[in-house]
This record gives structure tokens, sequence and C-alpha cells, in this order.
């Protein structure tokens, strides 16, 4: 693992958000949270379309991209308060939560922060891909030789071939990954965790990372309205349904497609 440099301390702020397309006088802002091994950047299309009506922050976790120098977190409650932390430089307007697989329970996780230390959260939280915090499997992929955690990736379908194809790049990636699957699969959720606000689920018929029941269950960690839906697909669904989704979260959160 390498030394985090003195000039990015994990504790700044700054290193944890992007803008992709800064939308300053939005009335709403839409934070959204990569999966296992993703970076900011996965949610740059997301910015292109809601921008100007939505300012959509992406949070960019240590050791990739332009962190790649820095310390992995893996734990997710660990994470949870360094984003935490982060926002409070957004508190001018509200926040909406999107949070993809890992990036779910994170989302998830920072909002109970939010409305324990503050006494209110996000307006929305949408989870994506990702059974909810209560439920619980078994699973090792971390402990995995890097081609059985390369398998795992082709399974899901959310990497381009050729790239885990290409030897350098993934032994660059590969420590963040393996580190990712390390946090999310040591995470335990607790039953009683239960947030005020809206909670709206995204899932993909044929992913084999969650199945109906257990998405469903997020219903059990709001008292507020719930909503449930599915898209044809694996555990990526979202690259097919990319415009239907946007539509989906400008309807919520601006009232209009």
């Amino acid at each position: 693992m390498t030394v985090n440099p003195p000039h990015v301390p994990l504790s700044d702020p700054g290193a944890w958000l992007r803008r992709f397309r800064p939308a300053p006088d939005a009335a709403v802002q839409l934070v959204c949270f990569p999966h296992a091994g993703g970076a900011a950047s996965y949610y740059m299309p997301v910015a292109a379309a809601l921008a100007p009506r939505i300012d959509v922050i992406a949070v960019q976790y240590p050791g990739r991209q332009d962190r790649r120098h820095e310390p992995f977190v893996e734990d997710i409650g660990a994470l949870a308060d360094h984003i935490h932390a982060a926002l409070a430089t957004c508190t001018d307007r509200p926040m909406a939560f999107f949070g993809h697989s890992m990036g779910a329970v994170t989302a998830f996780e920072v909002a109970m922060r939010l409305e324990r230390n503050h006494g209110t959260g996000p307006v929305q939280l949408f989870v994506s891909g990702r059974r909810a915090p209560r439920t619980r499997r078994e699973e090792a992929v971390h402990l995995r030789t890097d081609e059985g955690i390369l398998a795992e990736l082709r399974t899901l379908s959310g990497t381009n071939e050729q790239l885990l194809q290409d030897d350098e790049l993934v032994r660059m990636i590969m420590p963040a990954i393996r580190a990712d699957y390390r946090a999310i699969e040591g995470y335990r959720g607790s039953e009683s965790d239960v947030l005020g606000c809206p909670v709206t689920v995204l899932v993909g018929t044929e992913d084999p990372q969650v199945t109906a029941d257990e998405a469903r269950l997020w219903s059990s960690h709001t008292t507020g309205p719930f909503d449930y839906r599915e898209f044809f697909g694996g555990h990526f669904y979202l690259t097919d349904h990319q415009e239907e989704i946007n539509a989906l979260l400008a309807e919520r959160l601006l009232g209009t497609a």
C-alpha cells in the first residue's frame, strides 16, 4: 500500500467530491456513489444529462484515478465517515443520494450519519443493484486470486473485456478492486438502521447479486415512502437504461422528466 501524499490528506474534503458539470444555480444536488472498483468518472454521463437542472456531485474514493497514490479505505463505516465530513461543504442546498452496488450501502450509511448528527438527511435515497443492509450473504471475492476476481467482474459484465485483457491496466486497478470487495464483504448492516427519507430501489431482473426479495427489504430501512423499480438486465443494467433512469431522477427530484 502506498503512502498518502502530504499534499492530499485523506481527510481533505476537496479530495472526495467531483463536479463534472457544475450547476451552482440548481435547486437540488445529487450525490453519486460508485460501485466496487468504480470511480467518480462513472457518473460523468449522469452529470451531462441532468445539468444544469440538477447539480451532480460524484464521490471519488481514494486509491484510484487522481487519488491512486492514497491508501484505500477498506471499511464501509470509515468510508462513510470521510464522505459525511466532506459533504459538510454542500449544505447550502438540498441533497439527494444515488448509489450503485457498494455505493448503495455507502450512500445509506452516509445518510444515516446525516440524520443522526444533523437531524436531517437526503431528500431522497436511490439505491441500485444492492440488497438491503439487513440481508447477509457469505462472500469472499476479495480472497480470490487476481484471475478469480477478474472472473467475477466478467460475470457482472461491468468492465470492458478489452480492459480486462490489458495486463498492465489490470495490475494497476486490481488493488482498488480487491480493497473495495474487502470493504463491502465485511459490511454488516443492522435491522435497526432506519431512515426517514423516501427510498427508491432499482434492480436488474437478471442481477446475480440481488434478488427481488432482498431488494424489497430496503422498505424496512425507511419510515418514508418506498418505491421498487425493475429493469431488464444484469448487475450493470444501468448501461442500457441510462436515459430512463435519468428521467426518473429528474422526475423525483424536480417533478419533471
